[in-house]
């Protein structure tokens, strides 16, 4: 082999795979907005309840009653058994959750669920949304959520800072 195309390969390779890495790290966890007028499309939302009246809501597409919900907002964790990252990041979610008087967090376990991941476009987990008052979704994060953009997504949704608890 030419050692040209050799230090191609050799150092093109490592570089490619540094930028993809690079931009992976910088997508995971990002909160982002959700466009609450697209939702989950009809027909997705029609294998979760088959026969049935397709629920108006995120939180009843969930299965989501309204003693589960936060009356400002509930931030709901998608994870699995396989999840190395989701016992930690449930323990966060809870504590941030704690910080509000009106929100809750609620973790769906995907394990046996895979119409809740595919009407959700779960691709990894933990996955989190964060549901209004009104139970639709107004944010998501793929990967473990940075706390300082999801603190900020619940001031803008339950419309407040938070509140902290002495004890």
């Amino acid at each position: 082999m030419d050692l040209a195309p050799a230090l191609v390969v050799g150092l093109g390779l490592p570089a490619v795979a540094l930028v993809v890495g690079l931009l992976w790290r910088a997508r995971d966890g990002r909160v982002r907005r959700v466009d609450r007028r697209v939702g989950v499309p009809a027909a997705a939302a029609s294998a979760i309840h088959p026969g049935g009246a397709v629920p108006a809501t995120d939180a009843a597409r969930l299965g989501l009653d309204a003693a589960a919900l936060g009356t400002g907002a509930t931030i709901v964790q998608f994870s699995t058994e396989f999840c190395s990252r989701c016992p930690g990041t449930a323990r966060a979610l809870a504590e941030l959750a704690s910080e509000y008087d009106d929100v809750r967090h609620v973790d769906v376990d995907l394990t046996h669920r895979r119409d809740l991941a595919q009407a959700f476009h779960v691709t990894q987990t933990p996955t989190v949304l964060v549901l209004g008052a009104d139970g639709r979704a107004t944010a998501r994060a793929a990967g473990v959520p940075r706390l300082d953009d999801l603190r900020a997504e619940l001031d803008t949704t339950t419309g407040r800072p938070r509140v902290r608890h002495h004890a």
